[in-house]
């Protein structure tokens, strides 16, 4: 008799390929099956209908959020998430090599699962980590392009953290202990894989076939979204095929319509190869965006601490992660351009966040329990970027009916002097510096602009370490 583990060592195989097969063609992918009546809701299951949906409010203020990735691939933790593609289908000899190294002859990706451990994994303190750093929503990986689910889908048979490695429900567990913060919890869910031999036969029949649609892909979404109602669906893994090979707009249509979070979700864009940057709630057009103007349509910068990867990286330098003062610097530059900020956390196979990565959420947090202010809630002003010095970037909302301007700057003067060019005062103009307590002094310029003259303050006094924030009142418009 073959064991679960055996199968799962040598997937892709024929044998889990007949299973797989006859799971996909017993399953209907009609989303009228996830429906408990007649949709009552106002979209059509078409893009000019569904993009017409406003965005819900939460997902606008929320400003950050923590994304994760975390699966079998962070049992190697060489190089990248996509370690299985370059090492089994590209032969790329960096990976073919560690794996010669280290590993014996016959090892393949799968034995890696059974050591995707996560003893160490505590989701409340990992929830208490994301508190702290002032995010408010996560989203974590469900599924990668490997295919390894990170809860115990029905619809990945032997493939999943319940049914080898972890032995537990991981999607489950983080949604749980986030559910209990004010932070909205997420799912990333990767569309296709990798090696799947029915994603493979559907892709050399042109995407004429849905089997792996019908049996996979929709099923799953529908199982994560009644299961454990995230309100971020981050979808990717979509370029391969269009979107209607992938159902992509009816499950957006029951999503927005009949889902148990209709009134909370939001979705990106990334439904099928041409979406990006078109279609969704919000747009991330490509990994690490982030245009450096003002972008009308709701947008994400999905980025990474470390630069160089979007998992946890045994081999990672000190230098390649961002310092706290360049990963303030993108937020904030981020934000005044309209955009929120995803930053990524690579978790190791064990379950802990590395120290590097905790830092730098916790700095976040100090920073944000200062400045908070100018970030949560704000909205673009007429100017991004200031005009005459150019590591100042800024952001407006209203206060008690007058519109309030923040002004964040990047740098210390040493001349305790700044110069904002885009800033025109009234008579009634007052000038703050969040965290510090008097009003700070300046001079006008109609030439050059709002001269601010910065107290003399010990280091051991100021409000914060990187970034200062002036809020400015009554300017005129």
């Amino acid at each position: 008799m073959v064991s679960k583990l055996t199968i799962s060592v040598w997937w892709p195989s024929s044998i889990l390929f007949l299973v797989l097969l006859l799971s996909s063609t017993s399953l209907s992918w009609d989303v009228t099956a996830f429906r408990t009546g007649i949709s009552s809701g106002p979209y059509k299951p078409d893009w000019q209908s569904l993009d017409t949906r406003p965005t819900p409010k939460w997902y606008d203020e929320a400003k950050i959020g923590i994304f994760l990735h975390w699966g079998v691939f962070s049992v190697p933790s060489f190089h990248s998430a996509w370690f299985w593609w370059y090492f089994a289908e590209k032969r790329n000899p960096v990976y073919v090599k560690f794996m010669k190294d280290n590993y014996r002859p016959d090892f393949t990706y799968q034995d890696f699962a059974p050591m995707f451990t996560t003893e160490f994994f505590d989701p409340n303190q990992w929830a208490e980590i994301f508190t702290k750093s002032g995010a408010r929503y996560v989203v974590l990986t469900s599924k990668h392009h490997e295919g390894f689910t990170n809860w115990p889908s029905k619809y990945s048979w032997n493939w999943n953290s319940k049914d080898v490695g972890p032995n537990r429900d991981l999607v489950g567990e983080l949604a749980a202990a986030i559910k209990k913060t004010p932070i909205h919890f997420g799912l990333y869910h990767s569309l296709f894989e990798w090696f799947n031999p029915i994603y493979l036969q559907d892709k050399a029949n042109n995407f004429t076939t849905q089997k792996f649609v019908r049996g996979k892909t929709m099923p799953e979404l529908y199982e994560l979204v009644m299961n454990y109602k995230p309100d971020v669906i981050w979808s990717d893994g979509d370029w391969e095929a269009p979107d209607k090979y992938w159902n992509s707009t009816e499950f957006i249509a029951w999503l927005y319509n009949d889902s148990p979070v209709k009134d909370t979700v939001v979705v990106n864009d990334r439904w099928g190869a041409g979406t990006a940057c078109h279609h969704g709630d919000f747009y991330t057009c490509q990994d690490r965006y982030n245009p450096g103007k003002l972008v009308t349509h709701k947008w994400e910068n999905a980025m990474t601490i470390d630069k160089k990867a979007w998992a946890y990286r045994r081999q990672a330098r000190y230098s390649d992660f961002y310092s706290i003062e360049g990963l303030i610097s993108l937020l904030v530059e981020t934000v005044s351009c309209g955009g929120n900020i995803l930053m990524n956390v690579g978790p190791t196979h064990d379950g802990r966040i590395a120290p590097i990565f905790e830092e730098r959420l916790l700095q976040v947090g100090q920073w944000l329990k200062v400045n908070g202010e100018a970030i949560y809630a704000s909205r673009p002003w007429t100017y991004q970027n200031d005009t005459y010095t150019k590591k100042v970037w800024y952001t407006s909302k209203m206060e008690n009916n007058t519109k309030v301007v923040y002004a964040t700057m990047l740098f210390w003067p040493n001349t305790n002097i700044v110069i904002l060019g885009a800033v025109k005062p009234t008579s009634r103009t007052v000038v703050y510096m969040l965290g510090y307590p008097k009003p700070i002094g300046y001079i006008y310029f109609p030439s050059i602009g709002l001269k601010i003259i910065l107290p003399n303050i010990p280091a051991s006094t100021l409000p914060c370490d990187w970034a200062w924030v002036f809020k400015i009142t009554n300017l005129e418009e």
